[in-house]
């Protein structure tokens, strides 16, 4: 475990956080992140109303608009909290013509903490990165990858025991059920797994059985970053099997949406096969060669490098 510098940093230097303890990191500054856009969600929906405009819908991501409006309340909260410290106790609150009672600058003022806390999480996760081969050997010199998706990547998957790339498919949800669809919350795809009641009897419920967090990243975030990125091999990957779908009549009565979701679980299918080949070679790990190529000679782009 690495030792906490005088600053309350941790010393990176030759030491390793385990799994569990970057697990626990990484969870934590997406459940900051996550409660931060509630929090400024509820925020621009008050603010919103109060200057007249539409207070929209809550939405797990903070939009363009939101975004501007939370800046420019953070730019005034600075200003009032600093006026507000220097003046004698007791003073009236003078706001302005947005942050007009303390009401209102007390609620900014969580959205301001809560933002430095998380980016300072995940500060600490960046620093707790560099001491894992994956990162500095592979993960640092993809596009589209940060910190924060390097953290889900190598705390949520255990490369030891993925013996084969399909290996980390299942557990991320990317593979293919019995019924030809792509694994999800169906019905058909739960599994009965058996457990123990709060009364300490044993039962049995309907269970998932891929990780439902790491699928979230994987094709929630990570796909849309690839997709941003100019020049990325992955983003080429989605493109070229999109049209292939699009040329192919067996696809023709796919809708569009269906085409792009198909093209994009195949794009991060593939970058999970380059992550799980270097991964391994680099733990010193056996690296088999995926189905398709072993038996079937066909050979992707991103392999071929």
């Amino acid at each position: 475990m690495p030792q906490i510098t005088e600053n309350g940093q941790p010393d990176i230097q030759g030491a390793v956080a385990p799994r569990q303890q970057l697990r626990i990191l990484v969870r934590g500054a997406y459940s900051l992140q996550k409660l931060r856009i509630q929090t400024g969600n509820r925020i621009v929906a008050n603010f919103r109303v109060k200057l007249g405009q539409a207070p929209g819908t809550a939405e797990e991501e903070l939009d363009d608009s939101a975004k501007t409006l939370l800046r420019d309340l953070a730019g005034r909260y600075d200003l009032l909290a600093d006026a507000v410290a220097a003046s004698p106790r007791g003073a009236a609150f003078v706001g302005d013509e947005v942050i007009d009672s303390l009401t209102d600058l007390f609620l900014v003022g969580q959205y301001v903490d809560l933002e430095r806390t998380e980016r300072e999480q995940f500060v600490r996760l960046g620093r707790l990165l560099d001491g894992y081969p994956i990162w500095r050997g592979f993960l640092k010199g993809v596009k589209g990858i940060g910190p924060a998706m390097a953290g889900v990547l190598i705390s949520e998957i255990d490369v030891r025991t993925a013996r084969y790339a399909s290996s980390v498919w299942r557990y991320a949800g990317l593979d293919v059920a019995a019924d030809g669809r792509g694994r999800g919350r169906f019905k058909e795809h739960l599994v009965k797994r058996a457990y123990v009641s709060l009364e300490g009897e044993p039962k049995e419920r309907d269970s998932i059985t891929f990780n439902p967090f790491l699928k979230t990243k994987l094709m929630g975030v990570l796909a849309g970053s690839f997709l941003k990125q100019p020049g990325s091999p992955y983003r080429q990957v989605y493109l070229d099997y999109k049209h292939r779908l699009e040329s192919h009549p067996a696809h023709a009565e796919k809708t569009k949406g269906h085409r792009h979701n198909m093209a994009l679980r195949y794009m991060v299918k593939r970058f999970l096969v380059d992550l799980w080949r270097e991964w391994r070679m680099l733990e010193g790990l056996p690296t088999p060669s995926p189905y398709a190529e072993a038996k079937l000679g066909l050979v992707h782009a991103g392999a071929e490098q």
